[in-house]
């Protein structure tokens, strides 16, 4: 058995209120400095290591686990804060969440207990699923198998958010009968090579970067079925997905607070146009209370997104599954237009000032584009759509 001890161990929280809290306390703390860590890419080492201290990433185990099992809504408005505080940082924690979500519907309750337990303990997950190699991105060429000696685990990773960082690292495999396996790996496991080549324009102290196993030893109690997931409904996509819709509306809210800021301190109006203030400009006025509007609704479809998430976990039909799907690709599909027409309207407002050094207001624009590719909004309204029209149950996968 592998076990894996955290730097140091995490604080316990008891109560929903108690993780808002401290979300929004580490929130302020991170806005500080999050302008120089992206303008500098300075990784976010000793603020992940805060983040997991404070026992927020615990917040999902289940309450017969020792958790506190905080609703989806809670979770998503947790993911605003942060995100909205620093936009890299508030993605680093949804490959955790992401790999507890398939522990709790796939794992044995021996492989819960112990994971669980060291979640609480302050171990961070990371993630080791996307490769560059494969034909297409629900393909895997990364194997788990059998060998003489035990079981061994090879391949290469790209795009691993989080594992920079993580003492574990859950990597998609397939192994010898064919099925992928999402395998809890050690951090410091030998033949473990985590690679800073992240080199995105956008998100750019994530630590999306590369992992590489060689001859990797892997206990088999560290292995837990993955594919399984979605061969019966459950909740591993809409759970996935309501994260990235929240990591969208943080962001959002990042721009369209810096946009407040700025027009009412420093700019000033297009020359000639009648009024001495930009916050005087009714053009401005306009767009302003627009974009306030729909980033209210953003939060409202993450709330009733969040409540369908909930459903289906304690009742995975079909039919609840494809509802919490539904409802989370319009948040999702929502947050990802806000976020860009937000970061754009700072632009626009702001005018080439919010492009100096000084503001780095650009890096809202950067983090909302390169987020909003993981997992393109065109594939959403068409699967709701179809499933209003028609009735179709929407595809069960991690991307919808």
């Amino acid at each position: 058995m592998t076990q894996v001890l955290p730097k140091q161990r995490a604080t316990r929280i008891a109560t929903a209120q108690q993780a808002l809290q401290v979300a929004q306390e580490l929130a302020a703390r991170f806005r500080a400095g999050s302008s120089q860590r992206d303008r500098e890419r300075e990784l976010p080492h000793t603020e992940l290591q805060q983040l997991f201290q404070s026992g927020l990433g615990a917040i999902t185990v289940p309450r017969a686990f020792g958790g506190i099992e905080i609703s989806s809504a809670e979770l998503a408005e947790i993911f605003v804060m942060l995100s909205a505080a620093d936009g890299s940082i508030g993605q680093v924690p949804q490959n955790h969440f992401y790999a507890l979500e398939v522990l709790r519907i796939n794992g044995s309750e021996a492989q819960k207990k112990r994971l669980y337990a060291e979640v609480l303990d302050g171990v961070h997950h990371g993630n080791a699923l996307a490769e560059f190699s494969s034909p297409a991105a629900h393909q895997r060429s990364t194997a788990v198998s059998q060998q003489a000696e035990g079981l061994r685990l090879n391949g290469n990773k790209f795009y691993c958010t989080g594992a920079l960082y993580a003492d574990r690292i859950p990597t998609l495999a397939i192994a010898d009968d064919g099925k992928e396996q999402l395998v809890f790996v050690p951090r410091q496991q030998p033949g473990v090579n985590v690679i800073d080549d992240w080199s995105g324009f956008g998100q750019r102290t994530t630590g999306s970067g590369s992992v590489q196993f060689r001859d990797v030893a892997i206990a088999p109690e560290d292995v837990v079925p993955f594919q399984t997931a979605f061969e019966r409904p459950s909740t591993v996509g809409p759970f996935a997905q309501i994260m990235h819709a929240a990591i969208d509306q943080g962001i959002a809210r990042a721009a369209f607070n810096d946009m407040l800021d700025f027009l009412r301190q420093r700019a000033r109006p297009w020359p000639d146009s009648g009024v001495e203030r930009a916050s005087d400009d009714p053009l401005t006025l306009d767009r302003t209370g627009r974009l306030a509007a729909r980033l209210s609704a953003g939060d409202a479809l993450l709330a009733i997104a969040g409540d369908a998430v909930d459903v289906a976990q304690r009742e995975p039909s079909a039919e609840n599954v494809a509802l919490a799907s539904v409802d989370v690709a319009k948040a999702r599909a929502w947050t990802t237009e806000v976020s860009l027409e937000a970061s754009n309207l700072l632009f626009e407002l702001g005018g080439s000032r919010s492009s100096l050094r000084e503001h780095n207001f650009d890096r809202h624009w950067r983090n909302a584009r390169t987020h909003t590719l993981h997992d393109p909004v065109r594939w959403k309204y068409p699967a709701i759509g179809n499933y209003l029209l028609n009735g179709v149950l929407p595809p069960r996968r991690g991307t919808i």
